[in-house]
């Protein structure tokens, strides 16, 4: 099929790369398209924070000078992506869409920023979030509220909305975000698009602005498995400046694509088909389940009996880690200072409480109340001997199955203002990747198919621990035997 010019845009990643390599497309081009894209949607969507044009440009003619030398790096020479704005970018403002990190422009990247830069890759611009990856809608995000591009009365998930809602509207080829608790599966199945969280050490944490480090994990949004593929072999590997960074080998993932699922056994957890679970994910998640048996998949039932508890644990060691974590946030080293102190206790008290928002300040309560004398057994220890228990689950359910096929949300995406003032209930639409981040392992999300309102709807694929060969071999093949992947948005 013959592009023009203005639709590059929609175009994925490898297909890109192809093009650029037959030297079809430019890169310069490619970036046009995708910044005439972001300009054409970018009021109705609101995905984007900041927007690097410049940068962009200058990047885009780098990569098409080293293409006509014969030294392209691969394939995200030249391709535009954006990236979640807790990820530090140096001499870019870098806000976590918090009022109190306003002006701060990191004097270094992120080693996974690093990465893509060394790969060629073009940043477009930095993402709209929930303010310190707290929430599950994006709408906490301290600066404005980014739409689900498939209905935009809708939110497009959290934390990484934004990342996820410019995928969707093919406002970037793939972006990056952070998970802590499901904050890129949950996006990539509110929007329509693929997002993995890989196996906590897989990649990075270096530069990284923390929520609870020990849950963090970066990865990407893409439009089709094997362009999540693709950003996962470019930004992971071991970091020295990441003590959690697994001193492990990148595989090659491409090549785990084409391999199918003959012979896999997937096992199907029955505490994840749940009372109050909307009737359209079921239905989709369950013949979704039959489509990979007819390609040669066996479907195994387990048991992981412990997910009941991952909500409360989450919530305890989350904020725990929240609360020690931005700690560092108190109007002396950088970012926000409140004006108006009188000592310096006030100026800590003013500074944190005009620039934190009302979700962050009602997880660093909780976690400080957690982790305070008389409670840290009852709450804190408690909390990471369930973790251990809800690990076990999973150990166990991997040695008689290769994955495990859940619904990614209990529900396609809510209304915005919906839950904002329900925090139980907005904490709720993780209830089923929750407990993938307290055990550590790897999880992908794809669509599956769309509710009776026209709403897409995610599969979550999980794997053993650096098991993302598995998840991508069962991913893609059911890609491929579907269309869903095909749809976008009525932009």
């Amino acid at each position: 099929m013959k592009m023009t010019a203005m639709s590059l845009h929609t175009i994925t990643i490898h297909e890109a790369a192809v093009r650029l390599a037959r030297k079809e497309i430019s890169s310069v081009d490619l970036t046009r398209a995708v910044l005439s894209r972001i300009e054409e949607v970018e009021p109705r969507i609101r995905a984007y924070l900041a927007l690097l044009p410049e940068d962009a440009f200058r990047t885009a003619e780098a990569a098409d000078a080293r293409r006509r030398q014969g030294k392209a790096r691969g394939p995200l020479d030249g391709i535009p992506l954006a990236i979640k704005d807790n990820l530090c970018t140096r001499g870019i403002e870098t806000t976590c869409a918090s009022k109190i990190l306003k002006g701060f422009v990191p004097p270094y990247d992120a080693t996974v920023i690093g990465k893509l830069r060394a790969a060629g890759a073009v940043f477009v611009g930095k993402t709209n979030m929930d303010e310190f990856a707290m929430g599950s809608s994006t709408e906490n995000s301290a600066f404005q509220q980014t739409k689900n591009p498939w209905a935009q009365d809708r939110i497009p998930g959290g934390s990484s909305g934004g990342s996820a809602a410019a995928v969707a509207a093919d406002a970037c080829l793939g972006a990056l975000g952070s998970d802590t608790g499901g904050s890129i599966r949950q996006p990539a199945a509110c929007c329509g698009i693929v997002g993995l969280k890989p196996t906590y050490g897989r990649v990075s944490r270096y530069g990284l602005v923390a929520f609870a480090s020990s849950l963090d994990q970066i990865g990407p949004l893409a439009k089709d498995v094997e362009d999540t593929a693709l950003l996962l072999a470019a930004i992971g590997g071991h970091d020295s400046k990441d003590s959690t960074s697994a001193d492990l080998p990148v595989p090659n993932y491409r090549a785990a694509l084409a391999r199918g699922v003959k012979g896999l056994k997937v096992g199907i957890p029955k505490e994840y088909f749940v009372e109050g679970m909307d009737p359209s994910v079921e239905a989709a998640v369950r013949v979704a389940v039959r489509t990979i048996e007819g390609l040669g998949a066996e479907a195994v039932e387990v048991s992981l009996p412990h997910t009941e508890y991952a909500i409360a644990a989450y919530y305890i060691l989350a904020t725990s880690e929240a609360s020690s974590n931005l700690a560092r946030y108190d109007g002396i080293k950088y970012g926000f200072r409140a004006e108006g102190a009188k000592d310096l206790l006030d100026l800590y008290q003013k500074t944190r409480s005009e620039g934190f928002g009302a979700e962050v300040k009602r997880r660093i309560m909780l976690g400080t109340y957690s982790l305070s004398a008389g409670y840290y057994e009852a709450y804190y220890r408690k909390a990471q001997q369930v973790r251990t228990l809800i690990k076990g689950d999973f150990d166990r359910a991997f040695e008689r199955v290769d994955v495990i096929l859940t619904p990614t949300a209990p529900t396609p995406a809510f209304r915005l203002g919906e839950k904002v003032d329900d925090p139980l209930q907005m904490y709720l639409s993780d209830i089923f990747t929750i407990s993938v981040n307290l055990a550590g392992i790897p999880a992908l999300s794809l669509p599956c198919g769309f509710s009776p309102e026209g709403l897409p709807i995610g599969l979550q694929v999980l794997g053993k621990p650096f098991g993302e060969e598995t998840i991508f071999r069962t991913a893609c093949a059911y890609e491929q035997a579907t269309e869903w992947y095909r749809r976008r948005p009525p932009l």
